[in-house]
C-alpha cells in the first residue's frame, strides 16, 4: 500500500489578484510563504519517502516544505498541471466572465461542455490527474509520498476516486480547498481510500485565503472582481473623470488643493496613453468605474522595473479588499515585457496607502522629495525568485 498526501499550493498572485492562473506560472504571494511554514511545521515528524510536484514555480516553491528540510530530491511532473484555460490565461475573472459569460457559467458549473479557448475539459483533467496519482502510487509501494497539485485538479481527481460525476449537482458534493490543504490518500493495487481532504487545520484564520474570500460559499455574498480597459483620454469624459480622481486622491491626502497642478497631471496621463494604450487603465466594476491604474513603461525600464504612477479607487471601492486587484493588472502588463520588479513612490504622510503596500509585498527603498513631505521609493520583486525569507 501507498500513503499519499495530496496537497495544494500555497496562495498564490491567481488566488489574490483574481486573475484565470492555470497553467500559468504564477508566483507565490507574501502570505502564501507563510503557509509554507505551517505546511512544514506540520509534517515536520512526518516520515516522507518522495516528493513530486507540478513543474509550476507555485507547486515547486510549495514543495520545499517537506523536500528540503527531509533532504529528499523533487520530482517534477507536467500531468499534475493545472487545468489548462487557453486564452483565458492572466485574464481577470471579471473581464472573462463579461466577454465569454456562458462558457463561464459552464465553468462554474463543472459542465462536460466547459472548454476555454484552447483549453481543456474537465473530463481531460480527469483522465490526466488520475493517471498521474496513480502511477505516482505504483513506483512507491510500502512508501508515504507527498504530491504537490492544483486546486480543479486536486478536486476533479477527488470526485473521480469517489465516484462523483460531472456538472453542478454532482460536484456540490466535493468542497474548495484552501491552499496548501491536505488530503491523505491510502492506495493498493490501483484501489483508492481516501483517508481524509482538503484538511487545513494547520492554518490559523489570518493566513487561510479561503478565510478572506466569498466564491467558494455561494450565497448572495460575492467578493468584488474587477476588469479593466484602456482609458481612451481623447474623449472629455474620461478626462473629467481622471481629473476628478486626481483631485480627489490629492485632497484626501493633504486636506487641501494648494500645490496642486491638475493639468499638469491629466497632460501626462495623455501623453502617456498616445504612446502607449497600455499605459492607462480604467477599473472597472460590471458597468461602473471602480479606478485607475496608471503605469509608466519607460521610467526605469532599464533597471527591469515597470513604474506605477497613480494607483486610484472610487471612495464606494475603498474598504473593500480589492485595491490589490490594481497592483494585479500592473504585473500582468510589465511581466511579458521583462520586468521583474514594480516600483512607485507613496507620501510618507499617507499611512493608510503605506500600510497597503507594505501588505503586498512593497519595500521601502529610499525617498523623494514630495508637494508637502518626502515620498516613499517603494519596490515588490515580480521575478521567478524563491522569497522564503518573507516573515
Amino acid at each position: 500500500m501507498t500513503t499519499l498526501y495530496l496537497i495544494r499550493h500555497a496562495e498564490a498572485e491567481g488566488n489574490l489578484y483574481r486573475r484565470v492562473h492555470g497553467q500559468y506560472d504564477s508566483l507565490v504571494t507574501d502570505n502564501g510563504y507563510r503557509q509554507i511554514k505551517a505546511l512544514e511545521q506540520r509534517f515536520r515528524d512526518v516520515k516522507i519517502d518522495a516528493v513530486y510536484s507540478s513543474d509550476l514555480f507555485r507547486t515547486m516553491t510549495t514543495a520545499r516544505a517537506i523536500y528540503v528540510p527531509k533532504g529528499l530530491p523533487l520530482r517534477t511532473r507536467a500531468d499534475l498541471r493545472e487545468l489548462s484555460m487557453g486564452e483565458w490565461e492572466d485574464r481577470s475573472w471579471a473581464g472573462v466572465d463579461r466577454t465569454d459569460h456562458p462558457m463561464m457559467r459552464l465553468f462554474a458549473d463543472s459542465s462536460p461542455d466547459f472548454l476555454a479557448p484552447g483549453g481543456e475539459t474537465y473530463e481531460e483533467i480527469r483522465r490526466r490527474g488520475t493517471a498521474a496519482i496513480l502511477d505516482i502510487a505504483s513506483r512507491h509501494d510500502g512508501q508515504t509520498v507527498a504530491v504537490f497539485a492544483h486546486g480543479t485538479i486536486i478536486r476533479h481527481v477527488l470526485a473521480q476516486f469517489r465516484g462523483i460525476g460531472l456538472g453542478r449537482e454532482e460536484m456540490s458534493k466535493t468542497q474548495h480547498s484552501d491552499n496548501t490543504a491536505v488530503t491523505k490518500l491510502e492506495i493498493e493495487n490501483g484501489q483508492v481510500t481516501v483517508v481524509y481532504s482538503d484538511d487545513n487545520s494547520h492554518l490559523s484564520q489570518e493566513i487561510s485565503t479561503l478565510a478572506q474570500q466569498h466564491w467558494w460559499k455561494g450565497g448572495a455574498r460575492a467578493d468584488v472582481n474587477l476588469w479593466y480597459r484602456p482609458l481612451d483620454l481623447s474623449k472629455a469624459a474620461a478626462q473629467d473623470y481622471y481629473a476628478a480622481c486626481r483631485e480627489d486622491a490629492w485632497r484626501n491626502l493633504y486636506g487641501n488643493l494648494d500645490r496642486y497642478t491638475g493639468r499638469g497631471f491629466l497632460a501626462d496621463a495623455m501623453t502617456l496613453s498616445r504612446s502607449d494604450p497600455h499605459s492607462v487603465w480604467q477599473a472597472m466594476f460590471g458597468k461602473e468605474p471602480a479606478g485607475i491604474l496608471q503605469l509608466d513603461p519607460t521610467k526605469d525600464a532599464r533597471e527591469r522595473a515597470g513604474y506605477i504612477s497613480f494607483l486610484y479607487l472610487n471612495p464606494e471601492m475603498r474598504g473593500r479588499s480589492v485595491g490589490v486587484q490594481l497592483v494585479g493588472k500592473a504585473v500582468s502588463v510589465f511581466r511579458p515585457r521583462g520586468r521583474d520588479k514594480l516600483r512607485l513612490v507613496c507620501s510618507e504622510a499617507n499611512e493608510t496607502a503605506l500600510k497597503f503596500y507594505r501588505k503586498y509585498g512593497f519595500r521601502i527603498t529610499g525617498t523623494s522629495p514630495g508637494a508637502y513631505a518626502s515620498l516613499y521609493n517603494m519596490e515588490k520583486y515580480i521575478g521567478y525568485e524563491y522569497r522564503g525569507e518573507l516573515d
